[in-house]
């Protein structure tokens, strides 16, 4: 049991949670207490009610693994060919791996981090096979779980992709893409500095302070019916164009999911497709998945692009090879190795230092990419609650993890993560 304040905001959906206590990984797994069991589930087993607060913990730990049951959502197809079956090469080693967690404390093992993090579902891939996969809770390998933010690195992924391949310039102001930005701090940004997440936002994602710009984003971005008397922007398109600047773009790195939208809005204005049928056309249909994904979406169907993936375990495995073996996969090639190189290569670090990430020293922020500037050119999709898809090439490792950690903060959970691949990869080097 441990104390912490849960404040965040997914889907479209503003959760605040006081102080409480919560319960360990074992004692909050959704099969133990039994989260909608039953026909019907008894009352007090119910999630499906908006005003169960559904991702409120323990509920979350079943939420983040039935999204479609909770909110409207778009299909990523994989298309109809056959599934390219992942290699293995299974190490029961690894659960005796041992590490220190950041800040000190006592040794722990690959093993108890899993419970330590509420581990949902594990996948390490090594020199292109399976060398570990463990499920809990609620997930199961025909299961889909929510990917949180890590939407964002597959959404900056196809604009870099965009970016190498001369449909969409970096260097370009976004009010020459999207008109109706023009008036909005995005319109003056570049391109790129909205795919770096240096825009200069009046915009604050605080999410302990109840009036800040981010709860006004998750009532606009919801896909149910607004509240009586509600009279502002409806859907991510009308939001983002209320977005008012504070500062000069291009100077610091600041972490704000609207860039991520609005990113979306410009690959889709450029290509004239949709981000859930771009992402299936380029990647889903082509990688060999075994499921279809899905994201969600606002009231007028505009999918998530902050934040609304979800997916399966195995294939953002082999959305980690791709980004591994820079665009190739099952033989083929699907997009260009320069889109991989841009991104391994970074942000710039000096805006990004600004934004004082205790747990990523010397990191950066690339096309929606954490890249860690570490001995291993390590770099990471992230999502809050501690999703990732950790790519290490110099081990030649992905490490793919689905979690339901009680708070959304990746800072929680950073210290018994971050040196848990490291020891992974240096075990798997040996």
């Amino acid at each position: 049991m441990f104390i912490c304040v849960l404040v965040t905001a997914v889907c479209g959906y503003p959760v605040f949670a006081q102080s409480i206590s919560y319960p360990d990984a074992a004692q909050s797994d959704p099969r133990t207490i039994g989260w909608m069991v039953g026909f019907p589930p008894p009352a007090d087993k119910l999630i499906m009610l908006p005003e169960s607060n559904f991702f409120s913990f323990p509920k979350l730990r079943w939420s983040v693994c039935h999204i479609r049951q909770l909110l409207p959502t778009k299909q990523i197809s994989r298309g109809i060919g056959a599934p390219v079956a992942l290699k293995y090469a299974l190490d029961d080693g690894i659960d005796t791996v041992t590490f220190t967690p950041l800040g000190g404390g006592e040794p722990m093992t690959w093993r108890q981090s899993l419970a330590h993090n509420y581990t949902d579902g594990i996948l390490i891939i090594h020199q292109g096979r399976v060398v570990y996969e463990r499920y809990f809770g609620a997930l199961t390998q025909t299961g889909k779980h929510a990917a949180m933010s890590m939407t964002k690195s597959l959404t900056g992924l196809m604009a870099e992709i965009l970016v190498v391949e001369g449909t969409l310039d970096e260097t370009a102001r976004v009010a020459t893409i999207i008109p109706e930005l023009a008036q909005s701090a995005f319109g003056s940004a570049t391109v790129r500095q909205v795919m770096d997440m240096t825009t200069a936002l009046d915009f604050s994602e605080d999410y302990g302070d109840p009036k800040a710009d981010i709860w006004a984003y998750s009532r606009a971005a919801s896909p149910l019916p607004k509240q009586p008397g509600y009279d502002g922007p409806d859907g991510y398109f009308e939001f983002l164009q209320t977005v008012g600047q504070d500062g000069i773009h291009g100077q610091a790195f600041g972490y704000r999911t609207v860039n991520s939208d609005a990113l979306g809005w410009i690959v889709s204005r450029v290509t004239g497709t949709d981000l859930t049928t771009l992402l299936s056309e380029r990647i889903w249909s082509k990688m060999g998945a075994e499921m279809d994904g899905y994201m969600t979406v606002d009231a007028i169907g505009t999918p998530f692009a902050g934040g609304g993936l979800s997916g399966g375990l195995r294939d953002l495995g082999r959305i980690g090879l791709l980004m591994l073996n820079g665009g190739e996969i099952n033989g083929q090639r699907l997009f260009p190795e320069k889109v991989v190189e841009n991104i391994r290569a970074g942000g710039d670090q000096r805006a990004f230092a600004r934004a004082e990430y205790k747990s990523l020293p010397g990191g950066s922020y690339r096309s929606m990419w954490w890249v860690f500037h570490n001995d291993h050119g390590a770099f990471a999709a992230r999502g809050v609650h501690g999703q990732t898809i950790y790519v290490d090439p110099a081990a030649h490792m992905v490490i793919v993890r689905f979690s339901s950690y009680p708070t959304a903060s990746n800072s929680a959970i950073d210290p018994t993560s971050l040196p848990a691949y490291q020891a992974v990869a240096h075990y798997l080097m040996r």
